[in-house]
């Protein structure tokens, strides 16, 4: 998956806007508000970030070398996967759906209605 290809799915996905919060080359996908993946644009290989159930994110970690605890995030709840190859474009489009499924549960029922309507 290149960074083109990160970017379009997570976008095409409801109620997703793309940021750049913290600096000029982090780009960050909310749903809601609320962070649901990231990546720095100018990483190489590619890292990219996304929210993962506690006990999933373990799993994940123990089967793909190439998944590792968040980057400067909270390692029980956030996952990074260095794209080396390894890992496929349907396990990262999985990951991007469970993270982005995880986040928007947490949000309102109100906003939730609002994206859906959208």
């Amino acid at each position: 998956m290149t960074l083109a290809q990160f970017k379009s799915y997570c976008l095409g996905k409801p109620g997703v806007t793309e940021e750049f919060p913290f600096d000029f080359t982090t780009m960050v996908f909310k749903v809601g508000g609320k962070i649901f993946a990231l990546t720095d644009i100018n990483d190489d290989p590619l890292r990219l970030s996304f929210k993962c159930e506690p006990m999933f994110a373990v799993s994940l970690r123990q089967d793909y070398p190439a998944i590792i605890p968040g980057y400067h995030l909270n390692k029980q709840h956030w996952n990074t996967l260095v794209l080396d190859g390894s890992l496929s474009d349907k396990l990262l489009k999985d990951l991007i759906d469970h993270s982005y499924s995880l986040v928007f549960k947490s949000l309102t029922k109100t906003i939730q209605a609002q994206i859906s309507s959208s």
